[in-house]
């Protein structure tokens, strides 16, 4: 018994086996053993070396720095050492007049007034009391390019309301257009509620309040009828929230305040401009390209800086109150104020080493990639070709200019003509074809003798003169152009095969593609002579990148914000001159490096919902790009992921479209605004939408379809016809495949006949009302029709919309 006692148990093979606990593994017992020490290699991760009270302090120090932040931007804006509080004033309404308003501000007997020594567009107000310095500017009335360009650098807005209305047509277009280019800080004032009749002033304010939810869900609406609202108001303006602009916070500005202009010796028409202002936004370099809004891109000589003339001077205030003498509005100079001496000093003069180039294109080599030179009788023979392609046919005698021009020579096919013409695949080119082909079929049915003909040197382009002296946009015309969009739109890209021209004449710079999407095409593939003039960067985000980590985080050498400075700009035309004499308003921008240059740029727009006007491709509009504003005319293709896109020969309203233009180098993020000029001067705003990109490389397909119809149908084999009219074409088009328009695919097997009847075989059977659509595609580039001077738009007027009458007219 003693030894079965001192046996042991033994577990067998199915005793449960728990895993051991690893609480030597854990993170604190790894910092207890290591006594403080940390490995190399987590050195640099510093978040798991903290704390969760260190994370938690460093959360609220970063919080605190962000609070000193902001609050040093409203300290700065308007004090001494920053540059004066500029507010627009922009009235909505045209029974408002902004004047009676801003006579409120000046009533202060404790604040002194500066008013413009040009013309009435604005004043300074000098506040001693709250240490803040203020200024005024009124857009002119009617004037959209004046609003805009005031938006661009206020750093505050001031929307007037009529007390009844609100805002009218014109002011709704103004909101609509000051949206889409972004809004800087802005407040809404309303003139007036206390002159209508006290039973009518509660609902006003009601109507005005709902009136104001639509455009401002979350403002406030400031009285402004007495001076203590006035106050209130500036008090409000002041200790806002700010609201910055992307396109404006990397870049130098300013608003002219005084401008001088001294002709250049050679000539009057051009000159050095001497513009007087505050500097905003960021630091000035004089070797920097400096951009006037709506005049074109400068180069600088020098900045000076002339004595400060809104200086504030609270001792010399305090010392006049005391002595119970009132400050006085003044015109020119401050009364108590000491003035300081006229002296200007030279800030920065410039370095022609280191001074931005106003070159904006490339100059193209002709001879780059000839194996040959030309002699010059060649090179004369080319210059006077480019002038002017004339030709010498034979007329009857007493046959004028205008008819000769429509008599075709017998040697000409008239392919190459149609070939240039990229964009105008329509109803009117096969007409002209027509009526040219009998034109020729009638010269050589009618034999004239030698005696009854005479010859007639005329030019090619004379019959598009007088064709376009004939050219009226009158009711008929706005009615066509809507009937060929809802053609397109219902069948879109489909165009008729002409029959007194060889189709593979007619689309030779097309091919064919297994899939618009997977199929590769050459971006460098047959460039036009334009692509050799413009600049391509070789990675166009990491150079946008590149440029604004260098004004973020390095020191450039320059004019610091919030200085008086004056800029004297070389080479500038008296016409900038005469338009700031007018009331215009004068406004300047830094170019950041490359943005002077041509390319191709890329918007993102959208149709305005307040404008359904049909607008064709390379119809010449007006665009309103970050700090630019140009002419050009734009093509349209889908926005889409792909590497080719597909062209729409109108800007669509249901859908974002990407529009393409030559223009100069912008770096995003930048608004756009799409302008179409009327006949009277009026700019409708089309589109708003944002600069995508600079990409030259960007593929614009235009798509050409040809319908068949099924004659005969065996099986999945048919016999197609209408598509083509001769037996070559069908040879010639015989490697692309076919499609149906319910999804069919399938191919041509030969040709039947001599009428252009072919056989296919397709994928399935064959519906007798499907329709056989072969696709044929062509790159396409836009045209070169960039002009950086915009004509003054008209005043605004409400546009009467005439689609209800052109679709009761259509159906």
């Amino acid at each position: 018994m003693a030894a079965a006692m001192g046996a042991t148990h033994r577990p067998g093979a199915w005793k449960q086996q728990n895993k051991p606990h690893k609480g030597g593994k854990q993170r604190g017992g790894a910092q207890r053993r290591a006594g403080g020490r940390v490995p190399v290699k987590t050195r640099s991760r510093r978040r798991r070396d903290l704390t969760k009270p260190d994370r938690r302090h460093q959360a609220l120090q970063l919080r605190r720095q962000r609070k000193e932040a902001v609050l040093t931007e409203k300290r700065s804006l308007g004090s001494s050492d920053g540059p004066p509080h500029l507010v627009a004033v922009v009235p909505l309404h045209t029974a408002v007049d902004a004047q009676d308003a801003l006579r409120l501000f000046q009533s202060d007997k404790s604040a002194v007034v500066h008013r413009d020594e040009r013309g009435a567009r604005g004043f300074a107000l000098l506040c001693p009391r709250y240490k803040q310095r203020w200024r005024f500017v009124t857009a002119p009335v009617g004037h959209l390019h004046a609003v805009l360009d005031l938006a661009k650098v206020a750093d505050t807005l001031l929307f007037v309301l009529d007390p009844l209305d609100g805002w009218d047509s014109a002011g709704d277009q103004c909101l609509s257009c000051l949206f889409a280019q972004g809004l800087p800080s802005y407040a809404l004032a309303v003139q007036g509620v206390t002159d209508l009749p006290q039973k009518k002033q509660a609902d006003a304010k009601k109507k005005l309040s709902k009136t104001i939810e639509k455009r401002f869900p979350e403002a406030k609406l400031f009285p402004l009828n007495t001076e203590q609202e006035s106050l209130l108001l500036l008090r409000h303006l002041a200790t806002q929230k700010r609201r910055h602009l992307a396109f404006r916070d990397r870049r130098a500005y300013l608003l002219a305040h005084d401008v001088d202009f001294v002709p250049s010796q050679d000539s009057g028409l051009e000159g050095t401009l001497k513009v007087s202002g505050f500097v905003r936004g960021r630091t000035l370099n004089v070797n920097s390209l400096i951009h006037i809004v709506g005049h074109g891109d400068f180069q600088m000589s020098r900045i000076d800086a002339p004595s400060d003339p809104f200086r504030l001077n609270s001792k010399v205030a305090k010392g006049q109150q005391k002595k119970g003498q009132d400050m006085e509005i003044q015109d020119n100079s401050v009364n108590g104020v000491v003035e300081m001496e006229e002296v200007s000093k030279t800030l920065m003069t410039v370095d022609p080493r280191r001074q931005e180039s106003l070159q904006s294109e490339v100059i193209p080599d002709p001879m780059e990639g000839e194996q040959t030179w030309p002699t010059e009788e060649e090179l004369k023979e080319a210059e006077d070709s480019l002038k002017e392609r004339k030709k010498v046919v034979k007329v009857p005698r007493g046959t004028s200019s205008y008819q000769a021009v429509w008599i075709v020579d017998e040697g000409g096919d008239g392919s190459e003509e149609e070939d240039d013409d990229e964009g105008d695949d329509n109803m009117e080119d096969e007409d002209l074809m027509e009526e040219a082909s009998q034109v020729g079929e009638s010269d050589e049915e009618v034999v004239l003798g030698e005696d009854e003909c005479e010859t007639m040197t005329i030019a090619e382009s004379a019959r598009d003169d007088l064709h376009d002296e004939e050219l009226d946009e009158d009711e008929e015309q706005m009615l066509e152009k809507y009937k060929q969009a809802r053609l397109d739109e219902m069948f879109p890209d489909e165009v008729d095969t002409p029959r007194n021209l060889p189709a593979r004449i007619r689309f030779q710079k097309y091919r064919g593609l297994k899939s618009l999407r997977s199929s590769p095409w050459d971006p460098k593939e047959n460039l036009p002579r334009d692509y050799s003039r413009i600049f391509q960067l070789q990675d166009f985000s990491r150079t946008r990148r590149r440029v604004f980590r260098q004004i973020e985080k390095e020191e450039t050498e320059g004019v610091e914000v919030g200085w008086y400075v004056t800029l004297h700009v070389c080479n500038v035309p008296v016409s900038v001159m005469e338009s700031f004499g007018q009331g215009m308003p004068m406004v300047l921008f830094s170019l950041l490096p490359h943005e002077q240059k041509m390319s191709v740029l890329n918007f993102v727009v959208r149709r305005h919902p307040g404008n359904s006007e049909t607008v064709k491709a390379k119809e010449e509009l007006i665009f309103h790009c970050g700090v630019r504003r140009f002419r050009a005319s734009p093509l349209y293709s889908q926005h889409s992921s792909a590497d080719k896109h597909k062209l729409e020969r109108y800007l669509r309203p249901d859908a974002a479209l990407v529009v393409t233009v030559y223009a100069p180098i912008t770096f995003p993020p930048a608004s756009v605004l799409l302008f179409k000029q009327r006949s009277n001067g009026v700019h409708d705003l089309l589109a708003t939408g944002c600069l995508l990109s600079v990409d030259p490389d960007r593929i614009l397909i235009k798509r050409v379809v040809l319908s068949g119809h099924p004659f005969k149908i065996f099986g999945k084999t048919a016999v197609v016809r209408y598509m083509f009219f001769n037996r070559e074409d069908v040879l010639w088009f015989k490697p692309v495949e076919l499609r149906t328009k319910w999804g069919r695919r399938g191919h041509i097997t030969e040709p039947l006949g001599t009428r252009g009847h072919m056989k296919c075989h397709f994928d399935g059977q064959l519906k007798s009302q499907d329709t056989v659509l072969l696709h044929l595609y062509k790159r396409v580039f836009p045209k070169w029709t960039y002009d950086p001077h915009v004509p003054e738009p008209g005043p605004w007027v409400r546009h009467e919309q005439q689609l209800p009458m052109q679709e009761v007219a259509m159906e």
